[in-house]
């Protein structure tokens, strides 16, 4: 059984399909880095990528807080970086997924309120797993707040 859930998603533009990191597909299943599929995927973009600032970043974090608090969620710990979410949170009873699109629409109409000309914010989707032990737990919160820059895989998330 799960007790919390690892979400992170990536802000508009910056990890495209065919990415040279590689990148998943649309049913989730890992790709290759393709050049002709990110080509085509920066020619569809309608607008620039997003990379957030400061104020911006906080902005997000402080409504992730805010809508946990609301929906009775527990945010064990969120980073926003300048390209990219993380966020790691009990929602007893709700699917996978849910957290991470509530935060994100929640992000965006906050977002929205300062730069109401921009339409998109984050990339289509991200990806989210289960947390299903204390210790993959702490190991997650731990790599949120301070391993940036750690391999999520040490992290101990299990799909």
């Amino acid at each position: 059984m799960a007790i919390a859930y690892f979400s992170t998603w990536t802000t508009y533009g910056t990890w495209l399909p065919g990415d040279g990191r590689g990148w998943h597909s649309r049913g989730g299943i890992w790709q290759s880095p393709d050049l002709e599929i990110v080509k085509e995927a920066q020619y569809r973009m309608t607008e620039t990528t997003v990379l957030l600032d400061e104020l911006q970043r906080r902005t997000v974090e402080d409504v992730i807080a805010e809508h946990g608090r609301i929906r009775g969620w527990q945010v064990h710990a969120v980073s926003c970086r300048s390209n990219h979410v993380h966020v790691v949170v009990t929602a007893a009873g709700a699917p996978l997924e849910r957290p991470r699109e509530q935060f994100k629409y929640w992000g965006t109409r906050r977002l929205k309120e300062k730069m109401r000309d921009r339409k998109h914010w984050w990339s289509d989707g991200g990806w989210d797993v289960y947390i299903d032990e204390d210790e993959h737990l702490e190991r997650v919160v731990r790599y949120v707040c301070e391993g940036q820059d750690w391999n999520v895989s040490d992290a101990g998330a299990s799909d």
